[in-house]
């Protein structure tokens, strides 16, 4: 925690006033610095030269008692090693009158990880503040929980032997935190393992449990077993520099593992979407899921990865600013894109059009193929592919013709004009029956009646409805009536008519002509006319 070569100097000093006899309650120290002040906290308390009493003195005394002091000294040293804080002697203020830049106060702070740890003037001396006299106790139970404060004084009494410049109890300590990390990562695996993986095979499970947990279960085991380590390692006191390298490892590798955890549980969450995706009628949520998936595992690498320059004690405040303006300097030249993404998302809240749907857009009229985040692929009935940027095709009327529940088909069936009334009546009701026997018309409503009078023939109109899903299927379905119309005239004897023209000569000078001769008076033609009254009556 003290690195550099006048500490030690002062440190050889502590040990050669003590050579001479010096007692506890004669050993010099100093206050009147920053630097003479946290010298004489740390100093005192190393192997070769403890003296908690005399490290106390760095607390006011009359705000501390003096026996409270001494714990005090002892807890913050042990939280300051236990996180592996350095604390740089060159760089602590030698004069008395030194003042902190940012508060204008008589204040020095120590380090960045706690805020409240730092020195103030009270008249010529340096003491610890009373925020630091208030957080130790906090600061102390973080760094060891759960009662592991009580190991640092089991385990030192276990002997001050060393061994490749290690306590024979650190050694010790060592061996039975990785017994205990491997015990638990064999445990961890065989209940995921066996337990997990059975019980989803007996639920039918079995590409979830072989693709996804087998996979998972390691980096799931470790990710316990990491802060468990973290929580262990501070209790050992190692040596500052290794202390500290062997935290800023653990910290640094432990985000890794929660990466491959969240990453793969993003793949639990898409199977269990994919298959709610099954079993809806839209074919839009099938193609929602993989982008889901893409998106979800790009935010947990990215925001794993801040984690990790995070522990490793990197300043990624300036890194996330640089990112915001850099995303607004992007999103400035990117406007175009931002609209497509924006428009994907419209298409996937409304839902105007699905895959597989036939659509007209404009001047586009096809088959939806794909819908991405930026542009939606249409496979049109030439058998091209057109890409419409999305922000385009949502700002467009859109026809969706694969949202008709019924399609409809109307045509005209042209009859001779010699075709009896009789018989024009017989083939309507035939082609009634053709409707309700088909097995994709719809039944509840359809218009079959003589409409009209052409120019060469007599035309019967013929407009129904296909209940189909697709353009397929109502071809197909017109196929099956107008053969069973064919048949129909030919088992009636019905001729179709066509375009024809006659060409009448109107006189012979032996033969008289073609037009009718009308002789018949208006009361002769009224009493016709009643006589027919007469005659649909009866």
């Amino acid at each position: 925690m003290i690195k550099n070569r006048s500490t030690l100097l002062i440190l050889f000093v502590f040990w050669f006033q003590l050579s001479l006899g010096q007692t506890r309650d004669t050993l010099e120290y100093s206050l009147a610095t920053p630097y003479n002040t946290v010298l004489t906290h740390l100093g005192y308390l190393q192997e070769d030269s403890y003296y908690p009493n005399v490290a106390g003195k760095v607390f006011d005394p009359g705000v501390v008692p003096e026996d409270e002091a001494i714990r005090l000294a002892i807890k913050l040293k042990q939280v300051l090693d236990g996180q592996g804080i350095f604390i740089e002697m060159d760089e602590l203020p030698r004069k008395t009158d030194y003042i902190d830049s940012v508060t204008n106060r008589p204040r020095y702070y120590l380090t960045k990880k706690y805020p409240d740890l730092y020195l103030e003037k009270k008249g010529k001396r340096w003491y610890y503040s009373n925020k630091t006299v208030a957080s130790i106790e906090d600061w102390h139970k973080e760094v060891y929980p759960l009662g592991l404060d009580k190991l640092l004084e089991v385990l030192p009494s276990f002997g001050t032997v060393k061994i490749m410049g290690l306590h024979l109890w650190q050694l010790f300590g060592l061996l039975i935190i990785t017994l205990a990390s491997f015990i638990l990562h064999k445990l961890f695996t065989f209940l995921i393992e066996k337990l997990i993986i059975q019980l989803l095979l007996r639920f039918g499970y079995q590409k979830l449990a072989n693709e996804v947990i087998v996979p998972v279960a390691k980096p799931v085991s470790f990710l316990v077993i990491f802060p468990l380590l973290i929580l262990l390692v501070p209790v050992l006191q190692l040596p500052i520099t290794m202390n500290k390298y062997v935290i800023l490892i653990l910290r640094a590798i432990w985000p890794v593992f929660a990466i491959i955890f969240f990453y793969r549980l993003v793949d639990i969450i898409s199977f269990y979407f994919a298959k709610m995706a099954d079993k809806t009628e839209s074919t839009l949520d099938d193609q929602l899921v993989p982008l889901v998936r893409k998106v979800l595992k790009t935010f947990v690498v990215v925001v794993g990865g801040l984690f990790i320059l995070d522990n490793l004690e990197f300043d990624i405040t300036g890194l996330i600013a640089g990112i915001s303006i850099g995303g607004l300097a992007f999103a400035l030249a990117a406007q175009d894109t931002i609209k497509n993404f924006f428009g994907s998302l419209m298409i996937f809240v409304d839902r105007p059009f699905q895959v597989g749907d036939w659509i007209t857009s404009g001047d586009v009229d096809g088959t939806v193929e794909e819908v991405g985040f930026r542009s939606t692929r249409i496979r049109t009935f030439r058998n091209s592919v057109m890409y419409i940027p999305n922000g385009v095709i949502t700002n467009q009327m859109i026809d969706n013709h694969g949202l008709r529940k019924y399609r409809r088909f109307m045509t005209r069936v042209a009859l001779t004009y010699d075709t009896p009334p009789e018989l024009i009546e017989a083939f309507v009701t035939g082609l009634e029956e053709i409707v309700k026997q088909h097995p994709n018309t719809r039944k509840d409503y359809y218009e079959i009646h003589f409409n009209d009078m052409g120019a060469s023939s007599l035309d019967v109109l013929f407009y129904i409805f296909f209940k189909v899903p697709s353009w397929s299927d109502e071809l197909r379905s017109r196929h099956e009536v107008l053969l069973e119309i064919v048949k129909l005239a030919e088992k009636l004897g019905v001729n179709f008519a066509f375009p024809t023209q006659t060409l009448h000569v109107e006189t012979f000078p032996e033969k008289k002509g073609n037009s009718p001769e009308y002789d018949k008076s208006s009361e002769e033609l009224k009493k016709v006319l009643e006589d027919y009254k007469k005659g649909k009556e009866q």
